[in-house]
């Protein structure tokens, strides 16, 4: 996963970029980028590794000039994580244009074999992002036009679309021209867009996640529908046109098992109500399966799992209780990029509050379980902080399938629940009783009250959305995405003045 953020606003907009990427720091904390865009059409580039408080000081909010810019912290998924893949990515030919993404190429190395063979366009590096801005550069250059207008940009994405298979939320830039964005036809990555009166005109924000909108003090207006592309042009004003033949408006149901904020809404759907829906239903299997339980106690493992362990402890009229606590330095151990990592993290980020656990039957509720590394130490201290029983709980089906899409999932064979039932899964964790929630009722959940068609859930039956996706394919994913050939690579600062003037 990976957070995008573009505006077009009348005064300067460094500050806004990283306010709104601040607060989508949760969708990834390996990169950060921010380009901007002033008057004359001059491009400003900051981009680095690490948090966005660490990549950007004040000597790079200075150079960052301009009324137009777009943003973007990395999550690494296929491929390494050295700066040098770190977005926004840019090129001068035509017009100059940059390029943020938020997604996962299913055929990147088909669409790199045409670029340089029939484009003739070259690539520095092995990201998809910088071949989904080749493409898209490519279709924007047949129009043959010195300054493209809002039906040459539509019919550039419509060729995009044409082209690129697999999930994409992108927002970009046209120096001296202005901000498009759009989504893959099967809206699988999130965008939403805003806008304000200011005394000097509208402006406009699109980001992955409305908590941006609203922490910007934009108003909300509504996502970017699968396939649609709009544009703002540099002087605020809007345009839209669905760029796609036959969008399904399909959205990755992981984003609200686990990678949104709870105060986000997308396509429609609260993410908190839905992780609350999770918890009911999970307490209705509960009621069936378990009907006499002895549960003294429900605890959330911070911080996904809150919503839905609380209503899940109402339903089931249990007392629910904060049982661990969570050190704020320590970043999100399922997407850090190393299983050696991720288990020194693990004690690192959490604490048991003895007094919580001593003597009772404790029920542990998770947004999902996917290698199972941090729930067997979570469970081990549940129980050296005293606990008679330990259950778990989790919000989501069992993983056994990669993500394409955007989501690290190296290898099906690091699944904890990889060729295991429940019960093999539940003595592997070491917890006296599992129970995962049903598909069926995960789905019901989230789409209690909106207009998707389906959504993907890949990782939890093996049906990918987009339909193109076969065991070769998976087999050549897992191998860019193992966790033993991802290597560091250490990459000085990278802050550059591009000048295009058009």
């Amino acid at each position: 996963m990976c957070g995008i953020i573009g505006i077009v606003g009348h005064s300067e907009v460094n500050q806004a970029l990283y306010d709104g990427l601040t607060v989508q720091q949760h969708r990834g904390q390996d990169a950060a980028g921010i380009m901007t865009c002033d008057q004359n059409g001059r491009f400003y580039l900051r981009k680095d590794n690490g948090l966005v408080k660490d990549v950007f000081h004040t000597r790079h909010m200075i150079r960052l000039k301009g009324s137009m810019g777009i943003g973007h912290i990395r999550y690494p998924t296929a491929g390494c994580s050295n700066s040098a893949e770190s977005q926004p990515f840019y090129v001068n030919s035509p017009f100059g244009i940059a390029l943020a993404h938020n997604g996962n190429l299913t055929n990147t190395k088909l669409l790199s074999d045409q670029l340089f063979k029939s484009d003739r366009r070259h690539l520095n590096t092995g990201s998809d992002s910088e071949v989904l801005l080749n493409v898209l550069a490519h279709e924007l250059q047949t129009s043959g036009k010195l300054k493209p207008q809002p039906e040459d940009i539509f019919k550039a994405v419509s060729e995009v679309h044409k082209r690129c298979k697999g999930a994409y939320a992108v927002v970009a830039m046209i120096a001296g021209v202005g901000m498009l964005a759009f989504r893959d036809p099967y809206g699988i990555r999130p965008a939403v867009i805003g806008k304000r009166e200011t005394d000097l005109g509208t402006e406009y924000v699109v980001a992955s996640e409305s908590v941006a909108i609203d922490t910007l003090d934009f108003e909300f207006m509504r996502d970017v529908q699968p396939g649609e592309c709009i544009f703002i042009d540099m002087q605020g004003s809007f345009h839209s046109q669905q760029c796609a033949e036959n969008p399904i408006k399909s959205p990755c149901i992981f984003e609200y098992v686990y990678f949104a904020r709870p105060d986000s809404m997308m396509d429609g759907i609260s993410v908190h109500k839905s992780r609350m829906r999770m918890g009911t239903k999970l307490a209705e299997k509960i009621k069936r399966e378990f009907p006499d339980h002895d549960i003294d106690v429900v605890i959330p493992i911070p911080d996904t799992s809150r919503s839905a362990a609380l209503q899940l402890a109402y339903d089931l009229d249990v007392v629910y209780r904060e049982g661990f606590i969570k050190n704020r330095y320590i970043g999100r151990t399922f997407i850090m990029p190393g299983q050696q990592q991720r288990k020194k993290s693990v004690r690192q980020k959490l604490n048991a509050i003895d007094l919580e656990f001593r003597d009772k039957n404790v029920l542990l509720v998770d947004d999902s379980i996917v290698r199972g590394t941090t729930s067997q130490q979570i469970v081990q201290m549940a129980r050296d902080a005293g606990a008679k029983k330990v259950y778990l709980a989790s919000a989501a089906p069992p993983v056994r399938f990669p993500n394409v899409y955007g989501i690290d999932m190296p290898s099906p064979s690091e699944f904890v629940a990889h060729n295991r039932n429940v019960e093999q899964i539940a003595e592997e964790l070491g917890v006296d009783w599992l129970i995962y929630q049903d598909l069926q009722d995960l789905v019901e959940a989230i789409n209690k009250k909106s207009d998707v068609k389906r959504f993907d859930t890949s990782c939890f039956d093996g049906n990918y959305i987009t339909g193109d996706i076969d065991e070769t394919y998976l087999y050549y994913i897992d191998a860019l995405r193992n966790d033993m050939s991802k290597q560091s690579e250490e990459e000085g600062n990278v802050t550059i003045e591009l000048h295009n003037d058009v």
